[in-house]
């Protein structure tokens, strides 16, 4: 195969683009940044993402997905209060916007019309940070090679925020507007107000630290669905196992508690053995069984009665 024979590019993910191929004659571009789609392979040529995201991929994409359902569902129930019987719908609406957005996104997304994407495989942190590696060959002039590395990764989270607002916007007012009765009119759509501020949060997170949160979410799940379910408990005043049965509801939080917990464990074995890392699950009922053990020597109801007295 022929291939035309340029100099060697500088930078990281400066790439020559393929602009003629016939037979087995290839001729390529100048050094420059690779089209969207593609990044550079060992040998500085833009190559097509073809790759099928790994597992990995995949959970990291689940958990930028369930950011926006778990704050939807704490504004939803902080603000419906507790004799509400609007909760329960707007909960489902909420699940709904979201797995519509997410499968809307994916038939958006390339290629179009199916619900799988083809990627590029992330290799180190840098993939993700590529505007930071333009190179300056002769310190004066920057050779711009800013491109998606992590394709699709980086930008179609930015696409399912988008349509998680656009449809939240559509149902959920004309939802809050019938069915909840019991709030007043200030309090209505406070849990949509609540979306506005946290959905731009969240597009800034992605932007600036999506590389960061792609090596670090499995840890963030465990720390956090360990503290909000060790919060819940105590704010509950559950103490010992008939606390926690007395009540549907905090059997859901305990449960859905218990998947994040698998989940986050899922994330950092990657499953690469399964027959290794399927009995880590087991530890998943560990933490709220510790805390139901221990419960009685901290009693969480003493403490709250006195922070709330003041003492």
């Amino acid at each position: 195969m022929a291939v035309d024979i340029q100099p060697a590019c500088l930078g990281l993910y400066c790439g020559k683009t393929l602009l003629f191929k016939n037979g087995s004659t290839e001729i390529y571009g100048e050094c420059g940044v690779c089209p969207r789609g593609q990044r550079t392979n060992v040998q500085k040529y833009c190559q097509p993402c073809t790759e099928s995201p790994e597992l990995y991929d995949w959970l990291y994409l689940g958990f930028m997905a369930m950011l926006p359902l778990i704050l939807h569902w704490f504004f939803i129930e902080w603000y419906s209060g507790k004799k509400s019987s609007s909760a329960l719908f707007q909960h489902i609406t909420a699940l709904l916007e979201c797995s519509g957005a997410a499968v809307i996104t994916l038939l958006v997304s390339d290629p179009v019309g199916v619900l799988y994407i083809r990627s590029c495989r992330v290799l180190m942190l840098s993939d993700w940070y590529t505007m930071l590696y333009n190179p300056s060959p002769d310190y004066v002039t920057t050779v711009h090679c800013t491109h998606e590395a992590v394709y699709p990764l980086y930008t179609i989270v930015f696409i399912y925020y988008a349509f998680c607002l656009v449809l939240m916007m559509l149902l959920r007012p004309l939802l809050v507007k019938k069915i909840a009765c019991g709030l007043g009119k200030s309090d209505r759509f406070k849990s949509i107000y609540a979306a506005l501020y946290f959905f731009p949060i969240l597009t800034v997170l992605q932007a600036v630290g999506g590389g960061l949160l792609y090596y670090a979410f499995p840890y963030i799940i465990l720390v956090l669905s360990l503290v909000t379910l060790a919060v819940y408990m105590s704010a509950s005043e559950i103490e010992n196992c008939y606390d926690l049965l007395v009540r549907k509801k905090r059997l859901i939080v305990l449960f859905s508690h218990w998947l994040l917990h698998a989940y986050g464990i899922i994330s950092i074995s990657r499953v690469d053995k399964l027959e290794q890392d399927l009995p880590l699950l087991a530890l998943v009922p560990t933490p709220a069984l510790f805390y139901l053990f221990t419960a009685k020597f901290t009693e969480p109801s003493r403490i709250l009665s006195e922070g709330a007295n003041g003492h």
